[in-house]
């Protein structure tokens, strides 16, 4: 240990019985060293041995070949049939006496035995998507290039954890790591690597890349960029998108989306003429669409009420003007309004008058008024099973109702110090809540807490950067990995969020090359599963 020199004897039953065949000399100290084994190397380019360095900063494999004339043809002298992996006897059959020794196994690739180590890759194109790689076969399960499986490939575009991605591109491409929450086997030479260099996200080389313009939506004309900061600026289905604009009487446009990432039903650029609308009659302060109607869009107005809009099958082909239905109840603005994830016809909104409303819009009645903030309510958010709602706001509290049960908070805890903006979510299989917020020096982080325990304040908190934005958080169930974005921001942070410490794994940021006006996710709908797209 210490040394940068490594030397390579053959040894002999005869005399001499040490012979020095090489010595090679290292960049580093030797901290440790490790031989990998027999099945493990490469036998078609006449390796005969692999060691793997440890040094201050980095592991580093030592790969000794011998050189023969022929290359990629297996040479029986060298390898000859080495212990296999499959125990000859069990304890009880030990102790009883049995002394069977394990098979041996040959190492020519042809009459190895089939291992079952997966080593997978999640790639996406565009809006963010994923691939899986078989390690075995070298087979990716997309027409996307390899990203790479090591820390050492860092010529794809994608960046380190530490620093910005490529801006060139927004495919979200995941490799599979050995992360304490990843559902994927690990090696046992896996999980020593993660013992000395510490936890790491299986989605670490997350990769984010644009689509070529030809499918980008173009000549969008008269956006209104000053929504609230409780409003994500527009809002999303699998089948369109709503943008309000900047006219008088908050007009909304609604454009159709593609079906699939590599199609568009209306590529290009949008006419110079000007497209039909929805005519809100109001300030738009909030919109976002039925999940389990997609014609249905809800819009909150700064006239305290919110309107129901229908949008007719193959998209808008005239000014709409009459809402379906409208909702009276709040005295003054509304913050936001948010969807039931679990049953139909609900709706929950927030207001300047401090209160929180679910309405019931089969009767178009108001249910239930929730009760006990103190200041601006800066977000809310339905648990994923449905049974919750949890709120965010100015007085720096975080509440936690059960609205089935009483109009009264259930729990209370200290949120963000800063009373600049709030988000949350929630995250874990609705156990957690990740909130984003500043602290009193107005630096961006995200807070988690156990939702079972939000007295108890954060689990964990984590500094990210100094801007003006409020982060907003989307996080993705299937992965665990949490997008966090705001409005003039030009990166896209991701993080694997974990229910043990350390909670955060970085993943690979994503970088545009304009400032988002606005960030909106696709229901998991809408994804390209043959292409492993996830977000």
């Amino acid at each position: 240990q210490g040394e940068n020199l490594l030397y390579c004897f053959e040894v002999a039953p005869t005399q001499p019985a040490l012979t020095q065949v090489t010595q090679c000399r290292t960049e580093g100290s030797t901290r440790g060293l490790a031989a990998m084994p027999r099945l493990a190397l490469d036998v078609m380019a006449c390796e005969v041995l692999r060691v793997l360095q440890l040094t201050d900063t980095a592991l580093i494999p030592v790969s000794y070949l011998v050189p023969r004339k022929s290359v990629q043809e297996f040479h029986e002298d060298l390898f000859p049939d080495c212990t296999g992996t499959l125990p000859a006897t069990d304890a009880q059959g030990w102790w009883a006496g049995d002394s069977q020794q394990v098979g041996r196994v040959s190492l020519h690739p042809a009459r190895r035995p089939t291992e079952t180590f997966m080593s997978p890759i999640i790639a996406g194109p565009g809006p963010t998507n994923i691939s899986h790689t078989d390690a075995d076969t070298g087979h990716t399960d997309t027409g996307h290039t390899d990203t790479g499986h090591t820390d050492t490939d860092q010529t794809s575009g994608y960046s380190s954890p530490s620093s910005l991605a490529s801006p060139g591109s927004a495919a979200t491409s995941l490799s599979a790591s050995t992360g304490p929450s990843s559902g994927f086997a690990s090696s046992p030479s896996q999980k020593s690597l993660q013992s000395i260099l510490g936890p790491s996200s299986r989605f670490r080389h997350a990769q984010g890349r644009v689509l070529h313009r030809d499918h980008h939506l173009t000549n969008l004309r008269g956006l209104s960029l000053t929504t609230p900061g409780e409003c994500d600026g527009f809002c999303a289905n699998h089948q369109r998108v709503a943008l309000p604009l900047l006219s008088a009487g908050g007009q909304i446009a609604v454009l159709e989306v593609p079906r699939s990432l590599s199609q568009l039903s209306k590529p290009g650029r949008l006419p110079d003429t000007a497209v039909p609308t929805i005519q809100n009659g109001a300030a738009v302060a909030d919109l976002t669409w039925d999940p389990f109607d997609p014609r249905r869009l809800a819009v909150a107005g700064e006239d305290a009420k919110i309107r129901l809009w229908r949008i007719p099958e193959g998209g808008l082909q005239e000014t709409l003007q009459e809402p379906e239905a409208i909702l009276r109840g709040h005295t003054e603005k509304i913050y936001s309004i948010r969807f039931h994830p679990v049953a139909s016809d609900l709706l929950v909104s927030s207001s300047y008058d401090m209160t929180v409303r679910i309405w019931e819009l089969s009767t178009r009645q108001e249910v239930l008024c929730l009760q006990g903030h103190t200041d601006q309510i800066f977000s809310m958010a339905w648990s994923p099973h449905g049974k919750k709602l949890a709120t965010v706001s100015k007085d720096g509290r975080i509440r936690l109702y059960e609205p089935r049960r009483s109009s009264q908070p259930q729990q209370e805890g200290p949120g963000p110090e800063g009373g600049r903006g709030a988000r949350l979510v929630w995250v874990c299989g609705g156990d957690y809540l990740l909130v984003s917020g500043f602290d009193s020096r107005s630096e961006r982080r995200i807070l988690l807490y156990r939702a079972q325990a939000l007295p108890e304040g954060p689990l964990s908190v984590l500094g990210l950067d100094v801007a003006p934005s409020t982060l907003l958080p989307f996080y993705d169930e299937d992965t665990s990995v949490v997008f966090l974005t705001g409005k003039g921001d030009t990166r896209v942070f991701l993080y694997e969020v974990m229910p043990e410490p350390p909670y955060f794994l970085e993943c690979n940021s994503f970088t545009s090359n304009e400032p988002h006006k606005g960030f909106v996710f696709l229901p998991k709908t809408a994804c390209e599963v043959r292409e492993v797209e996830f977000a």
